[in-house]
């Protein structure tokens, strides 16, 4: 934690009481949260796992959730160019739902708080059978897993032949993907390829922030995807020693 940045006492009870803080929500849980839940515009706050004087402010835009800092430096809150000075500004500037845009061009208005508490049913199954197959599998074989969450969405350019379809005539299978990389052979850094056995797609984005942005988020689901390949290689060995 930065030196003389700690959070007051005060502050973390006004966040507590704010019905749309979330507090240690994870960035997982929060995409998880809001695409299967939220609509677009819903938006929550929670802290950030990066600094004690950071928060994150995550938003859904249409398929998408995205993350946005917000910085406390002991006497204010920072978001985007504009500075609070109480967490009640803050809000008071959220209720009148603004509109925010992206460094990659994404504009979305604040529309929906989520809230930390939902109502949820009481409503449990009995069960009426319970049999344990005899596998052999112990407490070690129980491996938590889930499919990874982070989310980019937008239109690119396809470098190649002219293409005459005005809907998408492909699902690239990134599971297939070898390598992302910027395509150095062209003079703009708004350009990167996709490498896979057959063929490399070339792509090019509206900016070279925007690329970085591609290429961060699909270099991090191919090494999701080779971390879920090595863990079913590696339980698959162990179930046929």
């Amino acid at each position: 934690m930065t030196e003389g940045r700690e959070p007051a006492a005060h502050l973390d009870e006004e966040l507590r009481a704010l019905g749309w803080y979330h507090y240690n929500l994870t960035r997982h849980a929060a995409e998880a949260l809001l695409l299967s839940n939220g609509k677009d515009g819903s938006y929550l706050l929670r802290k950030s796992n990066e600094r004690e004087d950071l928060y994150s402010l995550s938003v859904r835009g249409k398929d998408s959730v995205k993350h946005f800092h917000i910085e406390y430096t002991g006497t204010s809150l920072k978001f985007g160019f504009n500075e609070f000075s109480s967490l009640k500004e803050l809000v008071l500037h959220f209720a009148n739902q603004p509109l925010i845009g992206s460094e990659t061009g994404t504009l979305i208005v604040l529309k929906h708080p989520y809230p930390h508490e939902v109502e949820e049913p009481s409503i449990y199954e009995s069960v009426r059978v319970h049999t344990a197959m005899q596998t052999g599998r112990t407490e070690n074989d129980l491996v938590p897993n889930a499919p990874s969450l982070g989310t980019k969405e937008g239109y690119l350019i396809k470098q190649g032949k002219i293409v005459k379809a005005t809907e998408p005539i492909r699902a690239l299978d990134l599971t297939e993907c070898s390598a992302v990389q910027f395509d150095y052979s062209q003079e703009r850094v708004n350009c990167f390829c996709l490498v896979f056995p057959l063929r490399t797609y070339y792509l090019c984005a509206k900016t070279g922030i925007e690329a970085d942005e591609w290429i961060k988020i699909l270099r991090w689901k191919l090494s999701q995807i080779r971390k879920q390949v090595e863990q079913h290689s590696a339980s698959s060995s162990q179930l046929h020693p």
